[in-house]
């Protein structure tokens, strides 16, 4: 049996965490730079804010509803996940965690456990009480059962956040109640290709011969099919693959126009990718740094540059002083830059990197150690490189932004009492 625990719209819920007075209430976030709707609650979505609208287009509604509206405040919401994600842990022997807001949990040769519809219970009080965060849980056979149980048990009326397909009538019942497009793995085009030819539901679905679907469309519809019908064709590793490639990019706040904010901004993103690229004990043997204005400027201009090392790094210093010596090449004068960007490529694993013997590998492996271990227990940003500067201008816009109550000493809550 496997579960997946899912966090009701939490964005919207971590910030509530620390605001018990916005609770119920309509609430939305903003993507980067206060962009576009990137997450809201349901008290929202009644009033008909729809995610992933520009902010501009529903600002009117949102002001005459009083939506309450937050900038992203990463910084909170990834705390929180860490501190959801240990509670969701206790309560099975193996977990996958699968997103910031959803994970995974296998039960296979785990029979100590009663009555799963209270073990899930006992999980969500738990993580409520512990971290004041909303989760659903769903079990099935498998993951994609889990998936849709975990869809019923928000969406379905009866089931008050669990739902365990541990019968062959709750299972068909479920997936006929349940839209194709909201099975795991069935993205947009497919849904829509599906439709065409009358599958509207996921019961319908898995009706289909798994050998024509993969025929038709790919091996992992025909996993699909099976799943739903509780064969078990999906699992999960011990960790991911490690990525090919790293990018940290970001379209800016402010306009760029000078060199020095350019290499600040650039030298942040290459903070941010080497912390990426050591987080999976990776090292980058190329360096692309990228700069531009924005393609609909009157006169759009983009700029480049690649620097391969001698040897693969994961040092923040070293890949700080690589960006710094390109910077003169992609700054021109008179241009308004507006998103920069650093990629680390040609990546490989630490351990299978080949040493040379009469030239050590540059980088100092002890000070990034702490320097990671600075930033994960006191906040990212917490320890930087002067480079990035003290106070840019230039920073992400987040005019909405909530105070960072678990990361930042000046924002701890106070309590008086």
């Amino acid at each position: 049996m496997f579960a997946l625990v899912d966090a009701n719209a939490f964005y919207c819920s971590a910030e509530q965490v620390f605001r018990p007075d916005w609770r119920g209430k309509p609430m939305i976030v903003l993507s980067n730079n206060d962009g576009c709707v990137v997450a809201a609650n349901r008290q929202a979505k009644e009033l008909g804010v729809e995610k992933f609208k520009p902010y501009f287009q529903v600002q009117a509604l949102c002001e005459a509803q009083s939506v309450i509206v937050c900038s992203s405040n990463y910084e909170l919401y990834g705390d929180l996940s860490d501190k959801m994600m240990q509670v969701i842990g206790r309560f099975a022997p193996d977990q996958h965690v699968y997103s910031i807001d959803e994970s995974f949990l296998s039960f296979h040769r785990c029979s100590a456990i009663p009555d799963l519809r209270d073990h899930a219970k006992a999980l969500r009080r738990a993580v409520w009480k512990e971290c004041r965060l909303a989760v659903g849980v769903g079990m099935g056979t498998t993951m994609t059962l889990a998936k849709a149980a975990n869809n019923a048990a928000k969406k379905l009326p009866g089931y008050d956040g669990v739902c365990v397909l541990n019968s062959e009538l709750m299972r068909l019942d479920v997936l006929e109640q349940m839209a194709v497009e909201d099975v795991w793995g069935v993205g947009r085009r497919i849904a829509a290709r599906l439709k065409r030819q009358g599958i509207e539901t996921a019961l319908q679905l898995s009706r289909q011969k798994p050998t024509l679907i993969r025929r038709e469309f790919n091996v992992e519809m025909e996993r699909t099919v099976r799943e739903l019908n509780g064969e078990v064709c999906k699992g999960w590793d011990a960790s991911r693959a490690d990525k090919q490639q790293i990018f940290s990019t970001r379209s800016m706040g402010e306009r760029i126009v000078d060199e020095v904010s350019l290499h600040q901004a650039l030298c942040k993103h290459a903070g941010i990718a080497a912390a990426k690229l050591r987080a999976q004990k990776s090292a980058s043997s190329v360096l692309m740094v990228f700069a531009g204005n924005s393609p609909y400027d009157e006169r759009p201009k983009s700029f480049k540059q690649l620097h391969r090392f001698a040897f693969a790094v994961d040092d923040t210093t070293v890949i700080t002083r690589a960006v710094s010596e390109l910077v003169p090449l992609l700054f021109e004068p008179g241009v308004k830059y507006y998103k920069v960007g650093v990629g680390l490529l040609d990546i490989a694993r630490v351990d299978h990197i080949q040493p040379d013997l009469f030239d050590s590998q540059p980088g100092n492996p002890t000070l990034m150690k702490a320097y990671d271990s600075l930033n994960k227990r006191y906040g990212t940003g917490t320890v930087f490189m002067a480079a990035q500067g003290i106070a840019p201008k230039w920073g992400m816009r987040r005019e909405f932004l909530s105070p960072q109550y678990t990361t930042r000493w000046r924002d701890l809550p106070r309590v008086k009492c």
